[in-house]
């Protein structure tokens, strides 16, 4: 439970001293940092009291305050007050689905103009959002492929006997600082900086070459042409601009752009590297020792790195996830190898709730910085996370995303699900975090007001501009008429990968081999 869920309005009324006060109850569900918030504190603890009358009078007089109490009401709003309706789906609508189709990440680029994706067959494409829709706010979400490119070809490692799937692990924007965008992509060995530009002029009139590319005789040659630029119809070009191979034995599960816009990390099982972006023949590796994660003896190895990523805005900073359901908080500033952490974040685990599974279901399958710096968000198999980087003994807040699963460990175990990688993210201003789950399911969870929402992706809601109705599931008992029976979920159809545009109420959820655009509705 939040520590302030208990909490209730205590609100003293003009009396004297001798009738005494009054104190008059009712719910709240604010945003919990306002001046009312405080104002709450000081009558729960009685500091109301003679001894700090004036600070009593100081927060009863900004209570008086319109613009205090309207801050505090626009706070309570959260992301659950809105009705998100379906806007687009990209993929083939078919029962056959081919397993290069299948989508493995999904990701905006910082302004939310371009939205790529990476499937298992080593493909990137990139959706932009269309300008002349931004006008109409009901057209607004409106993405259209914008670029399409193989990113990795599948590869052999001979000294292994190993083969290197082409399949795209992560894709990373980098900030935009021209014309051109670039952005990350890796597979399970190789990381690839690409460069996304477009050309819509050629050059045309040279003195050597005719206008096929053939060369010409020099002695045809009688006069000087400058040559000049001529529209043409647009193109955009993908060309790989750095290569970073061979610093990574185990395979890649996170890589992560720094604040400071010219290194990045890559992380697998075992190890994790910082790259330079103009430097792809070395790497310098940060996690040398730690754990030490790599054992002498690869049969005494306990835990291994599930995900990582740099903090925000403090480029010194990173995390990195483990398979034992801790997260470590390291500082490059302390010393060049981080074999030591600055912080530890571990929740104690419930001696009643220990099963086989515990280990498995506490496995971190992603970890993400909130934008402002002070949260990150963790996602294990039953449930997202909320800490608070200043308190390491235990999150602040915890959501359960499909609680109903715990009967069916069993079963998930032996289908191999219990090992799914369920990814999460943030909306724009942090209030709302969203993540998948079985049956095509994804789950709003509202931090301000602690209300929570189960949506659907599927062909069903696939008329435009149709809402989305809330989903129910019945864990056990009399089903009631909207609800779904956690025996009739369907554990093929899952969402792992879901993004949320930087700036607005626009969702992208991945099922399989096609990507659901959802968007909020517009009156």
């Amino acid at each position: 439970m939040y520590p302030l869920d208990e909490y209730k309005v205590k609100t003293l009324e003009d009396k004297t001293e001798d009738e005494g006060v009054e104190i008059r109850c009712k719910e709240c569900s604010s945003c919990k940092e306002c001046p009312l918030c405080c104002y709450q504190i000081l009558g729960r603890f009685n500091l109301m009291s003679n001894a700090y009358h004036l600070q009593g009078l100081a927060y009863k007089f900004l209570l008086t305050l319109s613009i205090t109490q309207v801050a505090c009401e626009r706070a309570g709003g959260g992301g659950n007050d809105v009705q998100w309706c379906f806007s687009q789906v990209k993929g083939a609508i078919d029962d056959d689905v081919a397993e290069a189709d299948i989508i493995s990440t999904v990701e905006f680029n910082h302004s939310g103009e371009l939205l790529a994706t990476g499937d298992k067959g080593g493909r990137v494409v990139i959706f932009q959002q269309e300008t002349e829709n931004k006008s109409q706010p009901q057209c607004r979400s409106e993405y259209n492929v914008y670029s399409t490119f193989q990113s990795h070809e599948p590869e052999f490692d001979y000294l292994k006997s190993l083969e290197i799937e082409e399949k795209i692990n992560k894709i990373r924007w980098l900030p935009q600082k021209n014309a051109a965008q670039f952005l990350l992509s890796t597979n399970d060995k190789t990381i690839k900086l690409w460069k996304i530009s477009e050309r819509d002029k050629r050059p045309e009139g040279y003195n050597l070459k005719e206008e096929d590319g053939r060369y010409r005789d020099a002695a045809t040659i009688t006069a000087l042409r400058v040559p000049v630029f001529r529209p043409m119809d647009l193109m955009v070009e993908a060309s790989p601009r750095r290569v970073f191979a061979n610093a990574h034995t185990y395979h890649i599960n996170s890589i992560s752009v720094n604040s400071d816009n010219e290194t990045y990390l890559s992380a697998d099982d075992l190890r994790i590297n910082l790259w330079h972006l103009e430097i792809t023949d070395r790497s310098f590796s940060i996690l040398e020792n730690i754990v030490d994660i790599k054992p002498a003896n690869m049969e005494e190895l306990t835990e291994v790195i599930t995900a990582a990523e740099f903090h925000p805005h403090q480029c010194n900073t990173f995390v990195y996830s483990s398979s034992k359901g801790t997260i470590r908080l390291c500082d490059m500033r302390a010393s060049a190898l981080c074999d030591k952490h600055s912080k530890l974040f571990e929740e104690p685990e419930d001696p009643s709730n220990r099963s086989f599974f515990s280990e498995i279901i506490s496995s971190i399958s992603d970890v993400k910085f909130s934008h402002n710096g002070r949260y990150m968000m963790t996602r294990d198999y039953l449930s997202v996370k909320i800490w608070d980087l200043n308190m390491e003994s235990r999150p602040v807040e915890t959501y359960q995303v499909h609680e109903y699963l715990r009967s069916k460990l069993c079963s998930l175990y032996e289908n191999d699900c219990i090992f799914d990688k369920f990814e999460c993210c943030w909306n724009g201003n942090d209030s709302v975090v969203m993540t998948g789950s079985y049956n095509n399911f994804f789950r709003m969870l509202d931090r301000s007001q602690r209300r929570d929402v189960t949506l659907e992706a599927s062909r069903e809601s696939c008329k435009p501009r149709q809402v989305l109705k809330p989903r129910r599931v019945c864990a056990g008992g009399k089903r009631k008429k909207d609800e779904i029976s956690v025996d009739s979920l369907d554990f093929n159809k899952k969402i792992l990968h879901t993004a949320w545009h930087p700036q607005e109420n626009i969702i992208a959820v991945a099922t399989t081999n096609n990507l659901y655009i959802f968007q909020e509705k517009v009156n």
